[in-house]
């Protein structure tokens, strides 16, 4: 299992910055695909309403379940690789893959029994980075349960810089600069959970 300390500034943008900022940095680009995050949880958010966040990421074709925990400045991340198979087995039969990270779970007591544990959505992310001396700046297009939106991600071992780093980002880019402070992850489940009402 590996562990990491996620610490990230994020700013929600609009589709006319988007094209904006793309078209400012593409000289720049160091690589571009497309990744699934499958949000896991109980049908009552017993994770998410502990701040806790599950998710499995696909991406070429490879699987990884991870585990965010919130810390006083960013998150930590535990991640174990699974097969397409434990994948599967989760999706469609709501086994719960042997890993670290099920172990761990087990080990924090929720009150629910770890089968309670599905995949409840699914986020699509069309992602380009740029790799600075300072870490890796993504430019995202999210797409979840009938929505599309638009994210700069500046990922730093310090949040101030990685805001500042932003900041400057879309004074260059001349598009106005607001803080997002709201996961993928809670903006589908919120979306969810609005259309479950």
């Amino acid at each position: 299992m590996a562990n990491n300390i996620e610490i990230e500034a994020k700013v929600l943008i609009d589709e006319k910055s988007y094209q904006k900022v793309k078209e400012h940095y593409k000289k720049y680009v160091t690589s571009q695909y497309t990744q699934t995050n499958y949000y896991i949880d109980t049908t009552d958010f017993e994770l998410r309403n502990k701040g806790i966040g599950l998710r499995i990421r696909e991406k070429n074709n490879k699987y990884e379940l991870t585990l965010k925990t919130p810390l006083s400045e960013g998150l930590l991340e535990k991640t174990d690789p699974i097969t397409q198979e434990q994948f599967l087995d989760l999706k469609d039969k709501n086994i719960f893959p042997e890993t670290n990270i099920k172990t761990f779970i087990l080990m924090l007591g929720f009150d629910f029994d770890i089968s309670q544990l599905k995949i409840l959505a699914s986020l699509v992310t069309e992602r380009i980075d740029v790799e600075f001396d300072t870490g890796i700046f993504s430019i995202d297009k999210n797409t979840y349960l009938g929505h599309v939106d638009y994210e700069l991600e500046k990922e730093h071992n310090n949040l101030k810089e990685a805001e500042n780093f932003l900041v400057d980002v879309c004074k260059k880019c001349q598009i106005d600069y607001t803080i997002n402070k709201v996961s993928k992850e809670a903006r589908t489940l919120n979306a969810l959970k609005e259309q479950n009402k």
